[in-house]
């Protein structure tokens, strides 16, 4: 199939979305389809960039600019981000290309128009990666109120569940979002998990045996440090647990809170502790053969559900998890069911710290956990079968 893809990541960024989306399309490649990747670019100096990276077309086109501005000129330039990439489609080799399916992937919200441009010149289907349900989430975490600018975001996510043949949301809990007379009579729901594909395994520039970690079972936390993460408990734990000498904890990554986070260790004295800046995805494997456990947590206030990038590292890693995720979480009933890890569902530091000793205790007496982790990594959350997913939707 001839196929585009629409997002507004991808490589050489390092998020999770951006790794995700580099992987899903090495695997259209591997699986002989043709694939365009489209992203919006406002450092471009003309209208269209375009490259061949291991056999996918990239198309940077230009926009506005959405990072590092006020809230009111990101919404702007996002809204306007669409039509703006739209007009500089006609300036790149593919300004007349025929598709034979569009999918995109969300965040952001704002892709739709940009997508229905593409299906009507090629009347073909669409498939929706939705990854979050914006701004739903935003408004459980406090961070936006239900009024006006609620409802504009909610209206824009609307237009783009409207244009979508077929919508992939990341875990069966999602699906009673779309569980409503409109969608249940135009659209087709699905769950599609979450993927990953195996990386390359470079030298890891951190090594635990070079740092006051030196000796210890390390938990590992990798990936964005931010306001949905919640990560406060966290420091807590290491605080209850900074009387054993065996037990460590390592933070590596980026985002809003990872200052603060990292000031309030060193304000606590948690000699326990350490921070590291991001690494490059291919190092990770290497990283966490250093480690015993992997951290997962998300805020208590999400209402949704979320199965993060993090979590299938680590399983892909062979590495059981220590998780506090909001209550009802789907990823709850996995950990449990597939028995890698333990999870807090009360964001109670001290039930956290029970658990956590209990996970040490079951990595001595139950030598099978690592490999129960890469089996469920395998069986739910290969690339390969969610490539197939998406192209069966697709035809």
């Amino acid at each position: 199939m001839r196929l585009a893809l629409v997002a507004d990541t991808f490589p050489p960024l390092r998020s999770s979305g951006a790794v995700q989306l580099r992987d899903l399309s090495r695997e259209f490649v591997r699986q002989g389809h043709n694939l365009t990747v489209f992203l919006p670019d406002a450092t471009l100096d003309g209208g269209c960039e375009e490259e061949w990276v291991n056999g996918v077309h990239i198309c940077r086109l230009r926009a506005l600019q959405t990072k590092d501005i006020g809230y009111v000129r990101r919404t702007l330039a996002e809204l306007a981000m669409p039509f703006v990439m739209a007009s500089n489609l006609q300036k790149s080799s593919v300004a007349d290309a025929a598709w034979d399916g569009v999918l995109w992937y969300s965040p952001s919200i704002f892709h739709g128009p940009f997508v229905k441009a593409l299906m009507g010149r090629s009347r073909c289907r669409s498939y929706l990666i939705l990854r979050d349900i914006f701004p739903e989430w935003a408004a459980d975490m406090g961070l936006m109120g239900r009024g006006l600018p609620f409802r504009f975001f909610k209206r824009v996510a609307s237009y783009q569940y409207s244009v979508a043949s077929v919508i992939g949301v990341q875990s069966p809990g999602n699906l009673t979002y779309f569980d409503q007379p409109k969608w249940r009579e135009q659209k087709k729901v699905e769950v599609l998990q979450n993927w990953l594909d195996q990386p390359a395994r470079d030298a890891c520039t951190i090594s635990i045996e070079a740092t006051q970690l030196a000796g210890r079972r390390i938990f590992v936390y990798a990936g964005n440090m931010g306001v949905a993460q919640g990560m406060g408990i966290l420091l807590a734990l290491a605080g209850r647990l900074k009387h054993r000498s065996d037990v460590g904890f390592l933070f590596v990554g980026r985002g809003s809170d990872a200052a603060r986070l990292e000031r309030m260790a060193s304000d606590l004295g948690l000699d326990n502790v350490l921070f590291r800046p991001e690494i490059d995805p291919d190092e990770i494997p290497n990283l966490y053969a250093q480690c015993a456990v992997g951290l997962v947590t998300l805020s208590p206030l999400h209402k949704s559900h979320n199965i993060p990038g993090k979590f299938l590292t680590y399983m892909q890693s062979g590495l059981p998890v220590l998780a506090n995720i909001n209550a009802g979480n789907d990823l709850a009933e996995m950990i449990r069911g597939e028995r890698v890890g333990e999870v807090c569902e009360s964001d109670d530091v001290d039930e956290l710290y029970r658990l956590s000793c209990r996970l040490l205790e079951r990595l001595e007496a139950d030598p099978d956990m690592p490999s129960r982790c890469r089996s469920l990594f395998e069986r739910e959350f290969a690339v390969k079968k969610a490539v197939e997913q998406i192209v069966a939707a697709l035809t």
